[in-house]
This record gives C-alpha cells, structure tokens and sequence, in this order.
C-alpha cells in the first residue's frame, strides 16, 4: 500500500519555508523581553498571527468530523484514553466531567452509546453496531508508541499499512507517539516522518509530573528544546513538549493540530518505581500550559499503573467508588474542561504572536469585541507578581480574570498585574477592545 501523505488532504497554511519561519514564532513569541517594558507596545491590529491549520475549519475536509459537528467553533477535543461506558448513565457521567471523545473501549461496546449521548468514537469498529452511516465515530486511531516499539523503518511500515484504512469513511487518521520523537536520539528524518507522513492529527505522552525519568540520577536530557532537570516536574514541560512536537510537525511545511496527553492521576509505569501522583492543581497546570502552547486538544491518560491509588479507568472509579483516592484529580479535570468547553470558540481562533512583559508565557487571542490572555509564569522563573503591557488599541480599562470572579484595573498606558503562586497557576483575562 502507498504511503498517504498529507498533501492529499489540503491544510491551510504557508509554504515550507514561511511556515518554519512562523513555526520559530510559536517558540519564541509568548516568551518575554526586558527591552518590552520601556518600547511603545504594538498595536493589536499590527500583530502577526501564530500559523495553524485552520482551527475549528480543519475538520471540514472530514466528511465525518464535518458532519459529527466538529467544525462547530463551540466544540473543543476532550479526550478519555480507555474508559467503558456500558450504559447512558455512564456515559453522562463521563460527560459532566467534559469528556466529549474516546479511544480505547471495550469490543462490546454499542455504538448507540455514542448517538444517544452525543459523544465521539476514534477508533477502528468495534463490534457490527459500528457501520459508514455511523455519524458519532470520527476517526481511525492506527496504533500506540509505534516509534517506542520498532525500528524506524519497521514503524513507518506497519503506519503505512494502517493509515489508508483509517480514513475510510471520510474519517481521519490520529495516533500517538512516545517522546522519542522530541530527543534528539532519534534521527530527525526518522521523527518528521512519523509526526508527518501518515496522520491528520497526533500527539506525544510523556507525563512530566509522574514519571521516573525528572528523577534520574544521572539526569539525561537530549530534548530539542531543554528542559533542565529542576524544571522537569512542572507545568511548563507539557507546553514544551508541544513546542518540540511543533517543530517536527512543521517540518513539511503543513500543519496538524496537535494534542496533547496529561495524566489524570499517575502516568509512571507499572513495572517501574512510584513517583507520584498528579496533584489537582498540576493537572490544570498542565491542561493549561498545554493550550497556551497551541494544543488543540487534550488526551487524559486514565489509567493508574503504579502508586497506592491505582485503577484501570479512573473516571469510573471516582464515579462508582465511595472516598475514592482519585476523586479530587478528577473534579480538578472536570473544572478545568469546563473552562476549556466555555471558551472554545476562542481556543479556535487564531493566536497573535506578542509578548506582555517578562517572565510569563502567554497566549493572545482577539474574539468579538474583547482580546483573551492566557497567562502561566514563564519556564525557569520563580513564582510571584507579573505586569502586563497590553497592545495598543485595546481601550479597555477592566482586566476580568475568567474563572475567579474578580476583576483587575488596567492603567491609561494599558498596563494591569497579578500574582501567580506557584509553578502550576495560571489566568486567563479577557479586556474589551
């Protein structure tokens, strides 16, 4: 079988050399400058734009997602990697909790499950339920951790071979891969022909909070972009690694959306020592710092392989189980996706590439009357107070912090500051234009 390369699925997006340029501009944009403080801000409509592939659009060359609903700015991707569902009220659990889509489920499965409650299936057929006309199954996933699994050449072969077949029914093609397409270990052909040549979206795992390797005695780091050992266990290192991703990504000179995994609970192997569980405020650290680094959907890792709070489905059990170990992580989860489902006609516009001042790591967006800032302490900086300098042409004298039922003045210059506590704080401001 041929391979399928993207170019047969049009994205929108600059030619090769534009686009690794913008690319560089998605690294560097929200990081901030001393030299800002004292220059005339820019004004908004001047700003460049962060490249994409089309928010929300994107899914339109889908026939399925399209008719799935997809392309509705309204709908954000809000993954659960393997949890059952055998009956409607499960399956409304799981969506108060603002899981939308699945991957992984058990063969007996109906696809009604899916139709009557308005959530997404990526995946082969599970079982005869599944047929062409069934609107609610979106994709194909291909496989897990391929390029952990096999050599290079081996991988691309058996991707090869699965590729063309996930997209029947105008559906499209996802699959994840281990962080060894980030490192420097792998050959860079090798790595932009995974991340490239044979799906419509795709992600990496590697789950900084709970994993061993932020331990390691020596600690070896050989990333594309560092991640020094003292600021591996935090929030920044999932924005990173989406920065990293991006980078192999735009190597063809196209763009996929890109999603992002967090663990839910624990993300370290079974058959390796425990390091910890995700705390509630890192996993929103995580999600967060994940969107301002241009995710365009989040993946839960569900499973707790190692630890004393363990279980191969953590939504259900904090569903089923009294004083479940797990309960807090997943009602953080189910705050944070609400954020993410109210704003995710924002999340799918397009980002301005600008910088507010030093030590933060921001996304902008402008929507409707009112631009929207993501903000995190940037990477290496310590927690604390952090000023803002708002482009100019935005009058607004009003900062809303989305979330926190509070509001920030913002001075004649534009200017406005808040605190952030920790390594994991985040907020998100919206100021009138």
């Amino acid at each position: 079988m041929a391979v399928h390369h993207r170019s047969r699925h049009p994205r929108q997006g600059a030619r090769s050399i534009s686009v690794l340029l913008c690319a560089l501009l998605v690294v560097l944009a929200p990081m901030s400058s001393p030299a800002q403080e004292t220059a005339a801000a820019p004004s908004l409509r001047d700003l460049p734009r962060i490249p994409w592939e089309g928010g929300a659009d994107y899914w339109k060359q889908f026939p399925a997602a399209d008719a799935a609903g997809w392309s509705n700015p309204a709908f954000f991707p809000i993954v659960a990697w393997y949890n059952g569902i055998s009956s409607n009220a499960e399956a409304q659990y799981d969506k108060s909790v603002g899981i939308n889509t699945y991957i992984g489920m058990d063969a007996a499965t109906p696809y009604s499950l899916f139709a009557d409650n308005g959530l997404y299936w990526i995946g082969p057929p599970l079982n005869g339920t599944f047929t062409a006309a069934s609107r609610n199954w979106v994709g194909g996933f291909l496989d897990d951790e391929v390029d952990g699994r096999y050599s290079p050449a081996e991988g691309r072969a058996h991707l090869r071979q699965l590729s063309q077949a996930a997209r029947t029914g105008g559906r499209f093609a996802y699959t994840n891969y281990t962080q060894s397409v980030l490192s420097k270990d792998m050959a860079p052909s090798d790595a932009e022909a995974y991340v490239n040549d044979f799906t419509d979206v795709t992600s990496v795992d590697m789950y900084w909070y709970t994993v061993p390797f932020c331990g390691s005695v020596p600690y070896r780091e050989n990333y594309l972009i560092p991640i020094p050992q003292k600021q591996c266990r935090s929030a920044s290192s999932y924005g990173t690694a989406l920065q990293m991703l991006r980078q192999r990504d735009a190597a063809d000179g196209r763009l996929q959306p890109l999603w992002q995994f967090v663990e839910d609970l624990n993300g370290g192997p079974g058959d390796q020592p425990f390091t910890a569980d995700i705390t509630p405020r890192q996993l929103q650290g995580a999600v967060m710092s994940s969107l301002i680094n241009e995710a365009r959907g989040i993946v839960y890792f569900n499973q707790s392989l190692s630890g004393p709070c363990q279980g191969g489905s953590i939504i259900r059990m904090s569903q089923v189980e009294h004083d479940f170990c797990g309960a807090q992580q997943v009602a953080a989860m189910g705050q944070v996706n609400a954020l993410i489902k109210d704003l995710a006609a924002v999340l799918n516009s397009q980002s301005l590439a600008y910088s507010f001042g030093p030590g933060l790591r921001t996304m902008l967006k402008s929507y409707g009357n009112s631009v929207y800032i993501f903000a995190m302490a940037d990477a290496g900086s310590s927690p604390g107070h952090r000023s803002f300098q708002l482009p100019s042409g935005v009058s607004g004298r009003t900062a809303e912090v989305i979330g926190e039922h509070r509001t920030i003045a913002v001075d004649g210059s534009g200017a406005f500051s808040d605190g952030f506590d920790d390594e994991a704080a985040f907020h998100i401001y919206r100021v009138q234009i």
